[in-house]
């Protein structure tokens, strides 16, 4: 039995975040999902699957409306489901045997971190390198926060322009942090080792990355690209420590077929 099962949308750079710390510390993890398209008709439980009509009949009433993601669409949750999950979001994550729920993204790589630390401490040595490290994660949820609204917005051609402005404002700030962290030379961002502070922020700017499929539509619009090419040269010791992270083997399977599709695009 996994140690952890987690129900998603895939592919969910979010999730990477326990994929990576579940490769590196060997904490065996069940992976649940699909495209987000398809979620609205699956099941949403500790049993995640496509639901069929049986399904349907035994939980008619406890189908709930889906909001940011997924348009409006009646999404078929348990009552264990919201039970686990108060909230009512993927990426929902589960004890093995199902009893416990776990949510957002950065809670559910801390478990992956706990259930693992004798082989990998993940998340610090010490209560002041884990207070570090939890340090970095809460910025990255200001981060987070900007960036996902950003990244809906831009599905719509005539999205406010002040939404654009804040994210560009949100990920200065965060990459800038981020660079002075790593002065003069430092390998990592806490103490002298992979941290969970290192592949939280591997997985954002991956999911940042989307920007790129919208940067012409964003220079019709007068608008600069947030993610600009030239953002490794504002950023010299963020970026290199991105594109060195994302060749490390522990992240290389999720991370490089990802940016790869952002390449092949903009050729």
């Amino acid at each position: 039995m996994a140690k952890l099962r987690i129900f998603s949308y895939l592919p969910n750079p979010r999730l990477w975040k326990a994929t990576i710390a579940a490769r590196l510390n060997g904490v065996e993890i069940e992976i649940r999902g699909a495209k987000p398209g398809d979620l609205g008709d699956w099941l949403w439980d500790f049993d995640a699957r496509p639901f069929t009509e049986a399904d349907r009949a035994a939980q008619g009433t406890a189908a709930t409306v889906g909001k940011v993601g997924f348009k409006g669409r009646p999404l078929l949750k348990t009552p264990a489901f919201l039970e686990a999950q108060p909230f009512g979001t993927v990426p929902a994550a589960f004890s093995g045997d199902g009893a416990v729920g776990i949510f957002e993204s950065n809670s559910i790589m801390r478990t992956v971190a706990r259930l693992g630390d004798a082989r990998c401490p993940l998340y610090g040595r010490d209560a002041y390198e884990a207070s570090r490290i939890d340090s970095f994660l809460d910025a990255s949820l200001v981060f987070a926060r900007d960036s996902q609204i950003y990244l809906l917005a831009l599905r719509e051609p005539d999205f406010p322009a002040h939404i654009h402005a804040r994210a560009a404002e949100a990920f200065t700030i965060y990459l800038a942090g981020l660079d002075q962290a790593l002065k003069p030379q430092r390998s990592f961002l806490v103490g002298d080792r992979l941290s969970l502070a290192d592949i939280c922020f591997v997985a954002e700017l991956c999911l940042f990355s989307n920007e790129r499929l919208r940067h012409a539509s964003l220079l019709v619009r007068g608008l600069a690209p947030v993610l600009a090419k030239d953002w490794p040269s504002k950023f010299p010791r963020a970026a290199a420590h991105f594109h060195r992270l994302a060749a490390h083997p522990a992240f290389a399977p999720d991370v490089g077929p990802y940016l790869a599709k952002f390449d092949q695009k903009e050729k």
